[in-house]
C-alpha cells in the first residue's frame, strides 16, 4: 500500500509538472541515482522545491564522479545553475573545512570534492551555483537570485530494466523528470515506455515502471488518465477502460483512438469483409470521395413523369410530378385552365378533361383563335349584332352574310348566295348557310379551292370542297330580293349617281361665275369671304337676285 501511494503521488506530480512546463531536457541515471538539469529560472528555495516534488533534491557534488555528471549535464549550455549547497542562516563562512561552513541540502557537511571559483567571507545568507562555461566552477550567490536553472538528483526505488522487444519494434523511454531515457539501462519509477513498430500508424503498447516491473496501459485512471490517449473511466468499479470522443473508435491496443471508419460517411456505413464502405439513402448517389452523398436528379430520366401535361420537379432525395404552368390537377389529371383566363366571353366549359372557351348565344368559337367568338348563324336570316353609337348604329354579320334593313329599322343578316357568281367553282356550286361548296363532274376531282381536274384513274370524283366552315351545311333557297348579281347592280347605280352629281356641280359652278357678287356686299363690309355653296343656298341666292331685279323695274 505504501508503494502504491508513493507511486500515485509521483505520477500526479509528474502530471502537474507537464502542465506547468517544468521539464528536463537532459538527464542520466547511474547505479541507484538519476540526475537531471532543469533550464527553468528559479531562486534557490524554488529550485529545491521542484526537486522535492519529483522525489529528489538539488544535486550534491560530493565526489569526483558527481562532478563528471555535472560536466555531462551542462555540456554545451551556458549560465549558472543551482546545486544543493548553501550557508545556513545566521552562520558565517569559516576555514575549518573545505566547504567553509557550507552544508549540503541533505544535512551533510563532508565532501571529497570542491571546485570554488572565488570566495566571499561575508556573513550574509548565500547559496552555491555552478558555471556551465568555466569547468563547472562553484560560485557564491544570493539565495534569492533567479539563475538560469538547477540540477536535481533522484534516488531510484524499484528501478525497471529495458523492455524486451521483438519483430523490429522500437521503444521510447521517458523518465518522470521529463528527459529522454533512450540510452539508459535502468529507469526510475514513473518512467513511461512506448512500444511501436516503424511502419505502424499506431503504437503497439504503453507501459509504466512501478516497483521494478512494467505495467501495461490502461492502468489506474487516477494516474495520468491510465495512460489513455483521450479519456479513462472505471465503469462499475471494474477494470479501467480508455474512451474515445465521438467520431473515433478505440484502437486494438486499447489506449489510442483511431478514426472511426464510418465517421465520414454521410448516410450509412456497411462492413464488407475487412473494410467499411459508405452507402447512401434512396434518392442519393455516392460522391466522388466515396463518403459524401449527392442528390440524384430523377428529372433527367424522361420516364419520371409520363402523364399528359405533367412536368418533373426534383426534390432533395426524390422528385414530384406536378402540372405544367397553366394547368391544374383535378382528379389526378392535369387540365388546362390558362385558356379560361383568355376567353372573350368569359365562359369556359370542361369537356373530356379539357377546358375550352364557350360563347354566348348567337356566337361560336372562332376557328382562327379558340379564345375568340365569331357571330354564328345557322339559318338563312339572322338578326345582326349591333353596337349602339352616339352617331350611328354599328352592326356586324357573320362571314357569308350581308346586312339587309327591313321595316326601315330592323337590321337583318341574310345569307349570300355565292353560287350566283359562276367564277367560284369550275363545275357545280352548292350554296350553304354562310358559305358554299364546290362539286366536280364525274371523272374529275377537286384540286384546291375550286378547280376540277381529270382523275388519273378515270373513275371520277364528286368529293365537295367546303370553302369555309359554317355551322350548318344545309342547301338554302335563294331569296327573290337578294341575288349575288345585285352587288353588280348596286355598283352600276352608284356610278350613275356619281356622274349625275358631277354634271350638277359643274353647271352650278358656271352659273356662279356670272353672278354680281358686289350686290352681296353691305355698306360696312370691306372684305369678301369665300363660302361653300350648297344647292339650297344656291336656290336662295337666285331667288333673292330675281326679286331685287323685279323691284328695280317697278
Amino acid at each position: 500500500m505504501r508503494h502504491t501511494t508513493q507511486a500515485l503521488v509521483i505520477f500526479l506530480i509528474f502530471l502537474w509538472s507537464l502542465e506547468e512546463g517544468v521539464l528536463s531536457r537532459r538527464g542520466q541515471c547511474a547505479g541507484n541515482q538519476c540526475f537531471a538539469v532543469f533550464q527553468e529560472s528559479e531562486d534557490f528555495p524554488g529550485a529545491q522545491k521542484i526537486c522535492k516534488d519529483f522525489g529528489g533534491h538539488l544535486l550534491t557534488v560530493q565526489t569526483l564522479q558527481a562532478q563528471e555528471v555535472v560536466l555531462n549535464l551542462l555540456s554545451g549550455l551556458s549560465g549558472r545553475y543551482w546545486i544543493g549547497l548553501q550557508l545556513p542562516d545566521g552562520r558565517c563562512p569559516d576555514n575549518a573545512s573545505q566547504l567553509f561552513g557550507y552544508r549540503w541540502v541533505t544535512g551533510d557537511g563532508a565532501t571529497d570534492f570542491h571546485n570554488w571559483g572565488g570566495f566571499d567571507s561575508g556573513c550574509s545568507s548565500k547559496c552555491v551555483s555552478v558555471s556551465a562555461e568555466v569547468n563547472s566552477t562553484w560560485w557564491q550567490e544570493s539565495c534569492r537570485e533567479k539563475l538560469t536553472g538547477f540540477l536535481c538528483q533522484h534516488s531510484l526505488e524499484g528501478p525497471c530494466r529495458r523492455l524486451e522487444v521483438k519483430g523490429g519494434a522500437q521503444v521510447k523511454y521517458t523518465t518522470p523528470m521529463g528527459f529522454d531515457g533512450t540510452d539508459l539501462a535502468t529507469f526510475p519509477q514513473g518512467s513511461i515506455a512506448v512500444k511501436k513498430h516503424l511502419d505502424a500508424e499506431y503504437l503497439e503498447s504503453k507501459h509504466l515502471c512501478f516497483s521494478g516491473d512494467w505495467t501495461q496501459a490502461p492502468w489506474s485512471c487516477e494516474v495520468m488518465r491510465g495512460g489513455c490517449e483521450q479519456g479513462c473511466v472505471t465503469p462499475n468499479q471494474q477494470s479501467d477502460t480508455c474512451t474515445c470522443p465521438t467520431g473515433q473508435a478505440l484502437h486494438a491496443n486499447n489506449i489510442t483512438c483511431a478514426k472511426d471508419p464510418c465517421a465520414d460517411c454521410a448516410h450509412q456505413c456497411q462492413q464488407e469483409g475487412d473494410i467499411y464502405v459508405c452507402r447512401c439513402n434512396h434518392g442519393y448517389t455516392l460522391a466522388s470521395d466515396r463518403k459524401g452523398c449527392v442528390d440524384v436528379n430523377e428529372c433527367d430520366n424522361e420516364d419520371s413523369c409520363t402523364e399528359e401535361n405533367q412536368e418533373c420537379m426534383n426534390t432533395v432525395g426524390g422528385f414530384e410530378c406536378i402540372c405544367r404552368e397553366g394547368f391544374d390537377e383535378e382528379d389526378g389529371v392535369c387540365v388546362d385552365i390558362e385558356i379560361c383566363e383568355k376567353c372573350e366571353h368569359m365562359l369556359c366549359e370542361k369537356s373530356d378533361r379539357v377546358y375550352k372557351c364557350a360563347c354566348r348565344s348567337g356566337f361560336t368559337v372562332s376557328d382562327r383563335d379558340p379564345t375568340n367568338c365569331d357571330i354564328h348563324c345557322t339559318q338563312q336570316d339572322c338578326p345582326a349584332q349591333c353596337i349602339p353609337d352616339t352617331d350611328k348604329l354599328q352592326c356586324y354579320c357573320a362571314n357569308g352574310y350581308i346586312q339587309d334593313i327591313r321595316n326601315e329599322t330592323e337590321v337583318i343578316c341574310t345569307d349570300i348566295d355565292e353560287c350566283e357568281d359562276e367564277r367560284h367553282c369550275d363545275h357545280t356550286c352548292v350554296n350553304t348557310y354562310g358559305s358554299y361548296r364546290c362539286l366536280c363532274d364525274e371523272g374529275f376531282e377537286l384540286l384546291g379551292d375550286h378547280q376540277c381536274v381529270s382523275s388519273e384513274d378515270g373513275s371520277g370524283s364528286t368529293q365537295p370542297y367546303q370553302v369555309s366552315t359554317p355551322a350548318a351545311v344545309h342547301p338554302t333557297a335563294v331569296p327573290s330580293y337578294v341575288k349575288a348579281g345585285s352587288l353588280l347592280g348596286i355598283a352600276v347605280f352608284v356610278a350613275v349617281c356619281a356622274a349625275l352629281l358631277y354634271f350638277l356641280v359643274r353647271n352650278a359652278l358656271k352659273r356662279c361665275g356670272k353672278m354680281d357678287l358686289a350686290s352681296l356686299k353691305g355698306a360696312d363690309v370691306d372684305i369678301f369671304h369665300l363660302q361653300q355653296v350648297t344647292t339650297e343656298k344656291y336656290k336662295r341666292f337666285s331667288f333673292d337676285k330675281q326679286w331685287k331685279n323685279d323691284s328695280q323695274r317697278l
